[in-house]
Formats: C-alpha cells, structure tokens, sequence
C-alpha cells in the first residue's frame, strides 16, 4: 500500500525517547558495547545527568570523565595490585622455602609435603562466596581488605616458627581461609568504580599482580636463602615466612589509607567527580539488564546457569587448564631439576613469568579488539602441550629451560582469555552471571586440592606421570574449546533465523523484543 504526499502530512511523528534501551550489542570489532541510550564510537552521549553536572557540555563531561577515570586509576589499581603480590607471596613462598630445607627440618616424608600444598585449597575454595557476602554486609573495602591481609600476614610470620607436620597443615589450612577472602574483595571493588565497558581491562591488569610476585618472589627468595641461613641459629627458610609476612602486616596503614571505599562516601573525589562515576555505573544497569526485568530471583539464576551447556563447557575448559597450571605450584623444583645451585634455579624461575606478564597483557588487547575467543584460548593451548612434550621427554637443560620459558606464558594467556569467554556466554540477568562465574572459580579451582600429589620429590628429574597428564588435561581442554564453539555458532544461527528460545538463556523476562539483532555470541 502507497501513502501520498498529502496523507503524510498527517502523519504524527512520535518523538524518540531520551534513552532506547538496547543491550549487549555484540561484534567482532566492539568485543562487547552495551549501547543505553544514545552512543557512538567516540564515547558516551551525557544526559538524564544529576544537578551538579547539568552546566556542562559534552566536551567537558567527557574530559571529566577521562579525568575522573585516571585519578580512580592512579588511586586504586597500584594499592590493589601491589596488594595482590603481597598475597601471592605469602600463599607461595611453601614452594621456594622447600629448596631452603624446610622438609628436612621438619621431618616430612612421603606426600606430606603435598598435602600441606593442597590443603590451602581447601579452606580457599569454600570460603571464597561468604567472605563476599561479608563484605557486602560491612560496606567497606578498605576496612575489611586491610583487616583480613593483617590477619593472614600475621599467619604467614607464625608459618617460620612451626616445628612439625602437623603444625604447617593447621597454618597452610588457616591460610587458606583468610586468604580467600581477598580476590573476591579485590574484584567487587573494582565493580563499585568501574563500567563494564572498562572493568574488564582492569581485572586484567589487577591479575598481572599475581604474574608479577611469581616473577619476583624466586628473586627474593634467592636473597634470603643465600643470606641468612644459620643467623641466629634459624634457618633461611623460616626468615623467608618471616621478612614476607612482616612486609605485609607493615603495609596495612597504607592500604587503609589509600584504598577508597565507594564513590559516594569517598573524600579524594569533588562532588562532580563522584556524580559522573555514579552516573556511569547507573547507565551500567539498565533496565533490561537487571534481576527484576529478568523476572530472575538469586536462585532461580542458580538454575539458569546448572542448565546451560555453555556453562559448563567454559568451565570444563577452565578446570582442564587449572589442572595443568599445577606445574606452578612446584615451578622452583620443576627448574631445580636442570641441576644448577640453589639460588641459581630461583633467579632461572623469574624470566617465565616476566615473558608472561607482557605476553598476557598484549595476547588480551588482542583477543578484545578482534572479538575472537576460540583460537585465543587454543593456540596458547597447543604451545603449551608443545612445552610439556619436551619437558617429558629429554634432560638436556636448554631445551627443558626453552620449555619452562615457553610454559608458563602460553598456560596464562589462555587463562586469561577463558575468564572472559564465560561473561560473554553469559551476559545476563545477573545472577546467572554471578552464579556462572562462582561455579567456574570453585570447581576450577578444586583441582589444585589433588594436584599437588602428581609432583612426589621421587618423580625429580623428568616428572613424567605430571607432564603426561598435563598433556592429557591441554588435550581435554582443546577438545572441549571445540565443543563450545560448535555450540556457540549453533545458538548464533538461531539467533540469526529467529528460533532463539530468549526465555531459556537469559530470564523469563526476555523475548526477542527487547533483544539487539546485532547480537551473537562470541567464538
């Protein structure tokens, strides 16, 4: 049917509402760009603003914004990070005080060692989602992450002054708990500051931290073994439980000091600095990306994800991986193993993951800017089987030492991809995400608990039965990458002929209406 010139004139033209609410646009160039409202590729359009930003232009918002973003930057990540290594530290330096004798001197035999590896784990996994719970309660990061790293920096200094086996299992277990509740803390900080279009960017940089104390802690622990052993009739290993743990309890009051709680109650920002970031987390959570819209109670969330293939295919990929990455666990008897003194092989443990932290960070960049997901997490795959073939294979020591240097890299780089492949399979509501993202950190996790017993001191030099079911666990990963993808390009091709069960993947509160038709999974 026509419609003439005159009847058009008739026509009333409904203005267009100040704000559209289409969600999770998706594309291989724009690796996830939530469109609310008016917005170009140039940034953000302002509007629906609070009073104290109403006389500003668009220029000037944006330039308070960048402003606002890089004082909150300079503010939060370096305390954050440096915080990070400091846990690292004190979680990990079990590993480096073993070259120092500690099984010796307290009598460990058979796979004690290990259990008090593994035993961490334990207490770490189980108290991760109620420590979050109490943070939420209390409502303040400052307070409740300097109150748990004084705790567990306390408990590392005790770990140099234990005697027996069973003393360093009631520590490591002890350990394992308080240390749980930092990640966790860390990453719900940075959610109350940051966007999602710029909090991805910042998880990443907050995990380098964990990178970079690997790095150095072989380089510290190579100075206090080689130093002081035998001053004042201590060994060094109980110096290295005892100067990392004083390190941390000493820099609680900087923390405290430094770490902002919210941007509401905050006093380093002025009024105007803390509308605009408010602001932004407002037009974070729109209306169709909230629980309640989704008609999507916590545990119904629950649900949604226990249900979702995509779920535990993304989490299989990631346990597979975590498996392997045990290896880190016993990185300083892995490189003892090339027969060099003791503080040579802790120098030789830095340069992998020095490589690692630049090679993560660049492999990242270019995952978000391409959109692509599968050979991001696949290639680092192969490369590290290539790695763990050759450990297994041969003793001459510039090939094993190529592999570590090559190991340690290729094992994070996909890391670092899965972590963020899992919020792409599950955008929303909420919390399905939540859930999703729990579910992956747990049951991942949960396999450090038994891997440490596939590292005995009696498998030195070759390791095999641990590089062989490393290479087993790549494999698995690789193959359930594969399925992921065939299942992915499946509901990208519903969503393109229209059958996508909306309801189904997303809440009760979705259908096709309120759903972008740019959107697609990423693969």
């Amino acid at each position: 049917m026509s419609i003439s010139k005159s009847q058009t004139s008739q026509i009333e033209i409904e203005p267009v509402p100040s704000k559209v609410n289409i969600v999770h646009v998706e594309s291989k160039v724009d690796d996830y760009i939530e469109v609310n409202g008016a917005e170009d590729h140039d940034g953000l359009e302002y509007y629906d603003l609070p009073e104290s930003l109403q006389g500003l232009t668009q220029e000037e918002l944006k330039d308070l914004d960048k402003k606002t973003t890089r004082k909150v930057d300079l503010r939060l990540m370096p305390m954050l990070i440096y915080i990070y290594i400091l846990n690292y530290l004190d979680r990990n330096n079990i590993a480096a005080a073993r070259l120092g004798g500690l099984e010796d001197d307290l009598g460990l035999v058979g796979s004690q060692y290990q259990t008090c590896i593994s035993v961490l784990f334990v207490g770490y996994i189980l108290f991760q989602i109620p420590s979050n719970m109490l943070l939420n309660k209390i409502g303040k990061p400052s307070l409740y992450i300097t109150s748990i790293m004084t705790v567990w920096g306390v408990i590392s200094t005790c770990t140099g002054a234990v005697q027996s086996y069973q003393g360093l299992l009631a520590i490591r277990i002890i350990l394992g708990v308080v240390e749980s509740g930092f990640f966790a803390a860390a990453l719900s900080t940075l959610s109350n500051w940051y966007d999602k279009k710029s909090l991805s960017f910042r998880n990443s940089i907050l995990y380098s931290g964990s990178l970079m104390s690997s790095a150095w802690s072989g380089l510290i622990a190579a100075g206090i073994l080689d130093n002081m052993d035998g001053v004042r009739g201590l060994r060094s290993w109980r110096y290295l439980f005892l100067i990392e743990g004083a390190i941390t309890v000493a820099s609680v009051p900087f923390a405290y000091f430094i770490l902002p709680d919210n941007p509401s109650n905050t006093k380093f920002l002025s009024q105007q600095e803390k509308d605009i970031i408010q602001w932004k987390l407002r037009q974070d959570v729109g209306t169709n990306d909230s629980d309640k819209d989704s008609q999507e109670s916590t545990l119904s969330g629950f649900y949604l994800a226990i249900k979702d293939s995509k779920v535990w295919l993304v989490t299989l990929i990631l346990t597979f991986l975590v498996a392997a990455c045990g290896v880190t666990n016993f990185f300083p008897s892995v490189v003892q193993t090339l027969n060099f003194n003791k503080t040579t092989t802790l120098c030789l443990t830095a340069p992998p993951y020095c490589i690692a932290v630049v090679a993560t960070f660049l492999w990242a960049r270019h995952a978000d800017k391409t959109g692509e997901r599968f050979f991001h997490v696949t290639i680092p795959l192969v490369i590290a089987l290539v790695s763990f073939i050759i450990s297994a294979s041969t003793l001459n020591t510039g090939a094993r030492y190529f592999a570590m240097c090559i190991m340690i890299p290729s094992l994070y780089c996909s890391f670092t991809t899965i972590l963020s492949w899992m919020s792409n399979c599950c955008p929303r509501p909420p919390a399905k995400r939540a859930v999703a993202l729990a579910l992956m950190n747990c049951i991942s996790n949960s396999t450090s608990i038994w891997n440490a017993y596939l590292y005995p001191a009696s498998a030195s030099p070759r390791y095999l039965t641990a590089f062989v079911c490393n290479c087993a666990f790549i494999l698995c990963a690789i193959l359930t990458a594969v399925l992921l993808r065939f299942r992915l390009r499946t509901l990208n091709k519903r969503i393109a002929s229209g059958t996508m069960n909306w309801s189904r993947e997303l809440g009760k509160g979705n259908d096709y209406s309120n759903i972008s038709p740019d959107f697609r999974y990423l693969y």
